[in-house]
């Protein structure tokens, strides 16, 4: 998607350092990773962006070293990782070549971005090498209903991202794999106003996907009806799909 692949080059170096809800997420989803008995074939970190879950695997787990992939060669910049270690891909496309029989592919915080997230999952899971294992944390449908609330308040449109069902991505895998662990978190992010919200998603780059970007008309309105918390600060809700399943 040219359009997210351009906004987080411009937002490279702030999101690898000031994401800090993808940071968090990428070291719990590398614990669940860190005792998983794992056969021959490579580990792949898809959506790999600036490398948090591949340094946070890499601190909890000696030797497992993965290929970072990621269709924004900025953020590959940021990671830090050699050459070697870093694969330039659109994940639209499937999996990069070598990536076929894996032992572990993990992905935090990217599976959302692709055209057709369910597709995608399964596709990663027919992937995996007998008994590999499949490590994701994506967030889903529900999230950001303040966001949504205001839009539909405000009569306009809501630009946030289309985020996948929990329900589709999970009959994706279904069958082809055994879910070992299946959670629903949810994070809550405060912000003194709705706007210091938007605008973090504009430095970050992640804007990138959203459907369209409000007028200053449809934005005023949108933060006269956004919902706000007694204390006058706006509260944004994640809600989070973490799923770890092997192969059959």
């Amino acid at each position: 998607m040219p359009s997210s692949v351009n906004a987080f080059s411009r937002g490279a170096a702030r999101y690898a350092r000031d994401a800090l809800l993808q940071q968090a997420v990428a070291w719990r989803l590398a614990h669940h990773c860190s005792d998983l008995g794992l056969g021959p074939g490579p580990v792949l970190d898809l959506g790999a962006g600036s490398g948090n879950l591949s340094r946070a695997l890499e601190q909890q787990r000696v030797g497992v070293h993965p290929l970072l992939v990621d269709n924004c060669a900025a953020l590959l910049a940021e990671a830090g990782f050699p050459p070697e270690r870093k694969k330039l891909w659109d994940l639209n496309l499937g999996l990069p070549p070598g990536g076929a029989g894996a032992s572990l592919l993990l992905s935090s915080f990217a599976l959302h971005w692709l055209r057709q997230p369910a597709q995608q999952l399964r596709h990663w899971a027919m992937s995996l090498a007998p008994y590999g294992w499949l490590a994701v944390a994506v967030p889903v449908d529900g999230s950001l209903s303040s966001w949504h609330q205001a839009a539909t308040a405000a009569g306009v449109r809501c630009s946030a991202l289309l985020l996948p069902k929990t329900e589709e991505l999970l009959a994706g895998i279904a069958g082809k794999t055994s879910i070992e662990r299946q959670q629903l978190l949810s994070f809550s992010c405060r912000y003194e106003n709705p706007l210091e919200f938007l605008r973090e998603l504009r430095h970050l780059g992640v804007h990138g996907g959203a459907r369209h970007q409000p007028s200053p008309a449809e934005l005023r309105q949108l933060l006269r009806h956004w919902p706000l918390a007694a204390d006058g600060s706006a509260v944004l809700r994640w809600k989070l799909l973490v799923v770890l399943a092997r192969r059959r």
